[in-house]
């Protein structure tokens, strides 16, 4: 969800407006998410890197992120949304871990859309978390070498209980993954707009749906190949 601190910027306002404004996004994506029937959609929030933004800006966006679960409670409850997080959620402030546990506990029954924040999180970072259990796992005689399989690093991943992940939309027109699901990306459809995150909206997300739907996706074969085995993806 890039963009919105420069989008702040351009108007000669603070960057905490800007990610306000893209709180706003946040709400008009997820109910259009769910409108449109999809079964989950998970949110870039807060990165590792982020930490080392200043002060007062982490602080800004932890409050945002607490007035978030608070307000969209009774939303995510109306609409059978499950929130779930992954990350280093310890590092939260206090006060933010504990109205997010609250709303996850509150809303565990949905069964509508699953939706994920991803807070202080990295993709290496979760790499190398998989690794060393898997590590350790090995060295206690639990797990043989020639068991290290691609199923078996998928159970540790944080996603493993969620479906395949299909698209990744970049907004601002970044043309990078910024450590976002480095795993899972591995045959993701991206999706590139130059829309600023505080000004995307339904619009914009039916858009990227579309030409989603448009994209053959090969996953190494050939269109012949997949032609033949009845699997070429519908626009």
């Amino acid at each position: 969800m890039d963009g919105n601190g420069r989008w702040a910027e351009l108007r000669g306002q603070p960057r905490l407006l800007g990610h306000a404004e893209g709180a706003k996004s946040v709400r008009a994506v997820v109910t259009a998410a769910r409108e449109l029937g999809l079964e989950a959609l998970t949110l870039y929030a807060f990165s590792v890197q982020n930490w080392s933004r200043p002060e007062d800006e982490v602080l800004g966006l932890m409050q945002l992120l607490y007035d978030y679960l608070e307000e969209e409670l009774p939303t995510m409850l109306k609409n059978g949304v499950r929130l779930r997080s992954i990350g280093d959620v310890e590092r939260l402030p206090g006060f933010v871990r504990e109205r997010l546990e609250k709303t996850e506990d509150a809303t565990k029954a949905g069964s509508g859309m699953v939706l994920t924040l991803a807070l202080s999180y990295g993709g290496r970072e979760e790499i190398v978390r998989a690794a060393r259990e898997i590590a350790e796992d090995v060295s206690r005689g639990q797990l043989a070498p020639d068991q290290v399989t691609e199923e078996e690093f998928e159970r540790r991943t944080f996603t493993r209980d969620l479906p395949p992940l299909d698209l990744i939309i970049r907004t601002s027109g970044e043309m990078r993954l910024s450590n976002f699901l480095l795993w899972q990306a591995a045959y993701a459809e991206l999706v590139v707009v130059e829309t600023p995150w505080p000004e995307f909206r339904k619009e914009e997300l039916v858009d990227c749906l579309e030409l989603y739907g448009r994209r053959e996706r090969r996953y190494g074969l050939t269109s012949e190949q997949l032609a033949a085995r009845g699997e070429l993806s519908s626009p």
